[in-house]
This record gives C-alpha cells, sequence and structure tokens, in this order.
C-alpha cells in the first residue's frame, strides 16, 4: 500500500468514526441520553477534523491542538467558514462540561441544535474531500 493509499484509507476510517458518532448522538438524544449526546455529537466533530489532519499527516494526541490545528489550516486560510470553528469551539466545551461537569449545561433544545452543528461539520467536511478527489 502506498503511502497515499494508507492516507485515503485514514480519512476514510476517521470520517466513518464521525458518521458512528454523529448517529449515536441522534439515538442518545432521542434516548434520554443527554450527556452522551452532548459527547457524540462532539466527536462527529472531532473525528472529522481528524480526518483532515490525516490528508496532511499530522497527528495531534490532545484535542485542543486538533482544534487550533482546524483553525490555523482551514478556518484562517478560509477553506472553512469562520462559523464551522466557533461550532467546534462550543462543542469541544460543552463536552468538556457534559463529561466532567457537576451540573447539566445545556437544554433538549440546545442539544439538539448541538447536533444540526455536527451534521452541517460534517457534511462540509465531506463536500471539501469531494471537491479534493481527483477530476472533481
Amino acid at each position: 500500500m502506498t503511502d497515499a493509499e494508507k492516507i485515503a484509507a485514514l480519512v476514510g476510517y476517521r470520517l466513518e468514526q464521525a458518521d458512528e458518532a454523529l448517529a449515536a448522538a441522534a439515538l442518545n438524544l432521542a434516548n434520554g441520553l443527554e450527556r452522551s449526546a452532548i459527547n457524540r455529537a462532539y466527536y462527529a466533530m472531532f473525528y472529522a477534523v481528524l480526518a483532515l489532519l490525516a490528508e496532511r499527516t499530522i497527528e495531534t494526541s490532545r484535542h485542543s491542538g486538533a482544534v487550533a490545528q482546524f483553525d490555523l489550516l482551514y478556518v484562517k486560510p478560509q477553506v472553512f467558514r469562520s462559523e464551522l470553528s466557533r461550532s467546534l469551539h462550543r462543542a469541544f466545551l460543552h463536552r468538556q462540561a457534559a463529561d466532567y461537569g457537576a451540573e447539566p449545561t445545556l437544554t433538549r433544545s440546545e442539544i439538539e441544535s448541538l447536533t444540526s452543528e455536527a451534521r452541517t461539520f460534517l457534511a462540509e467536511v465531506r463536500a471539501y474531500f469531494e471537491r479534493q478527489a481527483p477530476g472533481a
């Protein structure tokens, strides 16, 4: 397997993880598992960011590092809208509060909105990869 094939396989894997996390967010919310829904909505975005970083052979072991790299490499040069960065940052903060905080942080409606933002984020990342495909 060539390096390009390995990168493509990793990008595909990360996008599958993002899809799975997004589906889990919807299922968790439907079943009243609100903290888990917040976690999974964030992770859908995080895995999409990891797919983008994999394309550039960048790895990071920290969530904050991945978020910072997304902003530096994709938002600052206007590859993605700044609203996606704001959504990612909000999801990151809400995920931390949901996972480690002592009190609920969002209403059900706000969690639905967060999940919708994650869906939009993932759709825009997928559209980016489609534009990058040979012959696109």
